[in-house]
């Protein structure tokens, strides 16, 4: 793809007048200013459905995507909603998301719009949707309609709590079921589709304007998952959905605790005995989404960190194997080369380096990590890598740099990485955020990133994600009109100073 810039920017984040940002108006503005900009890929968080803590990375679904993101106006030119019902979301804040009273009003409008959808013959027997249907039904979406139907039948609570019958999966009791609430699950899968086929066009129009949008995807399912109650087989837990393990990461730079995530681990015997066809599937979706994909926690292929899970903290785990060659062996036979970034950050070792590179892929760079390292040296940094100034987990540059009431770093490192930015960049205080992103684009990477928090300059305030923790997160949205004129001219002069951006 050439040397490339770009911007990390959920989708949630952007503006827009309904509560959230959406995939549709509000993504193809945003793909405007980015043209404007010389940036030439926007990374996203995953997209999945949200449940605990509205977390992008605990979804309901690895093939699922999020209602909340489809645009309503779309659906307005298209008669399935009037402007009139868009009133009650026009209310809600703009600077950030208010997820308790977005979601329920946000699935009462689509409910009524699958409703006025399936009323429709020339829509619910189209050939777009017939086919929709017959490419996605039998691998993942029959699955998770009927699960969306059961939580909610349950109370939203896990799958594991649910009556015995729909827990196992028995067949007499799921069909029954099925039967019954077969309008709830037609509904689901209209919504999943007015997802995709907004998606399609999002993916269209990015094309078309040379951009390159870049996903990201969680290495491992919830266990408050479609996939997991569907597929428990591949996954190490009980007959009663009981992990004995689940995943984290030892003690590290976020956490003194580290980090337990609580995800069901997988069981890579099975995987490897179906030739990985599950995981091939799902890289393969992921691609047929986004050109180039960002694997979360890469290292948890060569080993990861398993936790007893009745720990409360992930402190007292062990490494245990992963599949290492053989997954991404299989891949590339099904495949060919892999469009996949390699989130090594953390615990990594000559292993793990090992593993990336035999299947040639990029590994990360964060400056945020690097520049106080008395050893660290920016020309080191190699071509094949993806130099960030920071990532969604991080705080913004300017937070980072002067610190702030959260920070568990000492005094002593907050000066040890203030010195190291500003030897770096040969910049100010009052400039690092640019200071920093202009670094990130001066090496030798072939991708560079930085989230669109640094390029407005933001301090704390405006942070996305603190790990451990699981409340006032993913909320933070850009303000309409925060990207000035004179703003995207600056960050066109950061790219072309780096000679970045050729045309995809």
């Amino acid at each position: 793809m050439g040397r490339q810039a770009g911007v990390v920017m959920h989708i949630t984040s952007l503006p827009g007048a309904h509560g959230v940002g959406d995939i549709a108006d509000s993504a193809t503005a945003f793909i405007d200013q980015l043209v404007k900009m010389n940036l030439g890929v926007w990374q996203i968080l995953p997209t999945g459905p949200t449940a605990y803590a509205d977390s992008p990375y605990q979804p309901l679904s690895a093939f699922a995507g999020n209602p909340i993101f489809i645009g309503l106006n779309l659906l307005v030119k298209s008669g399935l909603l009037k402007a009139t019902e868009l009133q009650q979301l026009e209310s809600l804040p703009h600077d950030r998301v208010d997820f308790g009273q977005l979601i329920p009003l946000k699935q009462a409008l689509l409910k009524t719009v699958a409703m006025r959808f399936l009323a429709r013959p020339e829509l619910n027997r189209s050939v777009h949707y017939e086919t929709f249907l017959n490419l996605n039904g039998s691998r993942w979406l029959d699955d998770y309609a009927l699960f969306r139907v059961l939580k909610s039948l349950h109370d939203e609570r896990p799958w594991p709590e649910w009556n015995r019958k729909f827990a196992r999966r028995n067949a007499a009791a799921l069909k029954k079921i099925s039967k019954e609430h077969q309008a709830e699950i037609d509904a689901i899968k209209v919504v999943q589709f007015l997802f995709a086929q907004q998606w399609m066009k999002l993916g269209e129009y990015a094309k078309d304007k040379g951009i390159c949008l870049f996903g990201d995807m969680p290495i491992y399912v919830s266990l408050d998952s479609a996939d997991a109650w569907s597929h428990p087989e591949g996954l190490l837990l009980s007959k009663d959905g009981k992990p004995s393990k689940v995943a984290g990461v030892p003690p590290d730079y976020f956490s003194e605790d580290g980090q337990l995530w609580g995800n069901p681990l997988y069981d890579w015997a099975y995987h490897k005995k179906t030739g990985f066809r599950w995981w091939i599937e799902r890289i393969e979706h992921a691609v047929s989404q986004t050109p180039l994909v960002r694997i979360d926690h890469f290292r948890g292929f060569e080993s990861y960190w398993a936790v007893p899970s009745d720990e409360s903290t992930a402190r007292n785990g062990q490494w245990d194997a992963g599949p290492c060659d053989a997954l991404f062996d299989a891949m590339e036979a099904s495949m060919g080369t892999l469009p996949i970034v390699a989130e090594d950050l953390g615990v990594i070792t000559p292993q793990v380096d090992r593993l990336r590179e035999n299947h040639s892929l990029p590994g990360m760079v964060v400056l945020q990590f690097e520049v106080g390292n008395e050893d660290f040296d920016p020309t080191s940094i190699g071509r094949n890598s993806v130099c960030y100034s920071g990532t969604h987990d991080n705080d913004t540059t300017l937070g980072w740099f002067f610190g702030n009431g959260d920070d568990t770093r000492s005094a002593d490192e907050i000066e040890r990485n203030q010195a190291g930015a500003l030897k770096h960049t040969n910049g100010t205080p009052e400039t690092i955020a640019h200071d920093m992103i202009k670094l990130a684009f001066s090496t030798k990477a072939t991708l560079a990133m930085a989230p669109m928090q640094d390029f407005l300059a933001l301090g704390s305030e405006a942070r996305l994600n603190t790990p451990g923790t699981t409340i006032n997160n993913w909320s933070w949205r850009m303000p309409p009109g925060h990207l000035q004129p004179d703003l995207m001219q600056s960050v066109r002069e950061f790219v072309r100073e780096s000679k970045r951006n050729p045309k995809i």
